[in-house]
C-alpha cells in the first residue's frame, strides 16, 4: 500500500479537468445553454426534440458560414476603418446593416485615401449578403 494520496477522480470536488489540446478546444461536444430569442424561435418552430432543434441550428449555421465564405466586398484599409468606425456601436441589426451606405455619407470619419461617396456607392450596389459578410469580417 502506497502512502501517496489518491488522485481525485471525476465527481470528486477536488477533481480538475485536464487541459485541452488545441484540437479538443475546437471540438465542443455536449449541450450548451442558448437563449432562444425570436429569430431562433422562428427558425426552429415546429421542432419538438433536441436533435431536431440542434440539427436545424447547425444546418443554418453551416449555410451562413458558406454565405460568408462566398460574399463580401473588396475594400481598401481606409474603407474598412470607416465601416468599423460606424459599426463600433456594437450589435448591428439587419436594418443598420442595410443603412450602411447612408451612414457612410453621414459620418464625420475622415482619413487619407477615403472617398466616402465612392464607398457609399459601393455599399449601395452590394447585396445584403455582401454587407453582412463585410460587417462579420470586421468582427461586428
Amino acid at each position: 500500500m502506497s502512502d501517496a494520496p489518491e488522485k481525485p477522480v471525476r465527481g470528486d470536488p477536488a477533481w480538475v479537468a485536464p487541459a485541452l489540446t488545441r484540437e479538443e478546444q475546437t471540438r465542443h461536444v455536449g449541450k450548451t445553454p442558448v437563449f432562444f430569442g425570436p429569430p431562433l424561435a422562428i427558425l426552429t418552430e415546429g421542432r419538438k426534440n433536441t436533435m431536431e432543434i440542434s440539427g436545424r441550428l447547425n444546418l443554418a449555421a453551416e449555410r451562413y458560414l458558406e454565405i460568408l465564405r462566398h460574399h463580401g466586398l473588396e475594400l481598401s484599409e481606409p474603407e474598412r476603418r470607416c465601416i468599423a468606425h460606424i459599426c463600433n456601436i456594437g450589435f448591428m441589426s439587419p436594418v443598420e446593416i442595410r443603412e450602411l451606405p447612408m451612414e457612410v455619407l453621414m459620418t464625420d470619419f475622415a482619413e487619407d485615401g477615403l472617398d466616402r461617396e465612392a464607398l457609399a456607392a459601393k455599399l449601395e450596389a452590394a447585396g445584403f449578403a455582401d454587407l453582412v459578410a463585410v460587417v462579420e469580417s470586421l468582427g461586428f
